[in-house]
């Protein structure tokens, strides 16, 4: 009895082998950002086996043709700024969005990878100087009578004494 052993590995390698072909082209240049990927995990925050469950997904995505481009984190912070009820909120949001704006300073702090991103904004608003308001004259100084200085060369009088206490 013959054995088939050797044409069935051949059989599964060529199986293996267009599978793979067929992979690397679904890819197309995802590939190297995969190899990217899975080199950050373990060196980062995230559980390697997240990291890894995400990486994959990814590439999943990209083969199917859903990753087309980096996305807009500017345009998407905007449309949040959007949802601010009154317009001056939104002014300042925005404001904080774009890095500030005419007399608005900005300043972003932190990482999303370090537990946040803070944003603050300055507004300097120059407050209008106080209308003057009428003022009484200011007092007029008499003169001292010359009887009632004090002597800059005599020593000071000395306080009168106490009387003894009542027993």
């Amino acid at each position: 009895m013959k054995s088939n052993t050797p044409s069935i590995v051949l059989a599964l390698l060529a199986v293996g082998g267009m599978a793979t072909a067929g992979i690397a082209s679904a890819q197309g240049s995802r590939g190297g950002t995969y190899q990217q990927e899975l080199a950050v995990c373990g060196h980062n925050q995230q559980d390697r086996a997240a990291c890894i469950r995400e990486a994959g997904a990814a590439r999943q995505e990209a083969a199917r043709g859903g990753l087309t481009g980096a996305p807009d984190y500017r345009a998407n912070a905007l449309a949040r700024c959007g949802l601010q009820q009154s317009p001056g909120d939104r002014r300042d949001c925005e404001a904080r969005v774009l890095g500030g704006a005419g007399n608005t300073s900005a300043s972003v702090e932190g990482s999303v990878m370090g537990g946040g991103v803070i944003r603050e904004s300055v507004t300097t608003v120059v407050m209008p100087a106080p209308m003057p308001a009428e003022r009484a004259p200011a007092p007029i100084m008499a003169p001292m009578p010359a009887e009632r200085m004090p002597d800059p060369m005599m020593p000071p009088p000395r306080p009168a004494p106490m009387p003894a206490p009542l027993r």
